[in-house]
């Protein structure tokens, strides 16, 4: 089986999988933020190199400020879990995303993940948070455009390249798969720019019910297709 290089997720459907149950939306969201380790290790031993996945959008911050807080309180704590996680399975963790809009403390845990683990040789994790993709691009095309009035870049000699290399994202290849949870068919303002060849796979599974069987069925949808580029 062809594995892809570089796996992204969109993680759905924590809120309603708890609702579900009968218990509150937070509940979904401890459980969705396990099961990101889970998939991880999973993703690296099928041979997965780079695993980017959607845990907290721009938009996000319109939902109730109770489950918004809750988001944050498990956001803490899963930077500490990430960082003992990258650390025993030697993964390398970036974040994605406009991270000043978040509580220093938040702020001060990612910078010191990334630091941690960035000679780390395993799996490449990108955790996209606070992260819109207009967002990105629009933060992108500032920078770049006060770069070509300070003479460091010639705007005739702007490529795709020289775009890519300003989103958040640079230095990471494109997503070979797509991946959405819990049957949304949307991407959700999420790497516009960097899914422009990649193949999409939806699945009705929520989240934290997502597991190595589900991935591996995506991956086998992904090899039954027939990849034509340019077309």
């Amino acid at each position: 089986m062809d594995v892809p290089r570089h796996v992204a997720i969109i993680l759905d459907g924590n809120g309603r999988w708890a609702k579900a149950k009968g218990r509150p939306r937070n509940y979904g969201h401890v459980q969705g933020s396990k099961n990101v380790e889970t998939i991880c290790e999973e993703a690296w031993k099928m041979g997965i190199k780079y695993l980017t996945v959607y845990a907290f959008s721009t938009e996000n911050w319109n939902r109730p400020k109770e489950e918004v807080n809750a988001i944050m309180t498990i956001l803490r704590d899963y930077m500490k879990t990430c960082l003992k996680t990258a650390e025993k399975n030697d993964m390398k963790v970036r974040v994605i995303g406009d991270i000043t809009r978040l509580d220093r403390d938040i702020q001060d845990r990612i910078v010191q993940l990334e630091e941690d683990s960035k000679d780390h040789g395993g799996l490449n994790f990108t955790i996209a948070i606070n992260y819109g993709s207009r967002d990105e691009i629009t933060r992108a095309v500032r920078k770049l455009a006060g770069d070509c009035k300070d003479g460091v870049v010639d705007p005739e000699a702007i490529s795709e390249e020289t775009i890519s290399s300003y989103l958040d994202t640079h230095g990471i290849p494109d997503p070979d798969l797509l991946i959405r949870t819990s049957g949304e068919m949307r991407l959700s303002n999420f790497l516009l720019w960097q899914l422009a060849y990649t193949e999409f796979y939806f699945t009705e599974v929520p989240w934290p019910d997502f597991t190595k069987e589900e991935l591996e069925r995506a991956i086998r949808q992904y090899n039954a297709r027939d990849r034509r580029y340019g077309e």
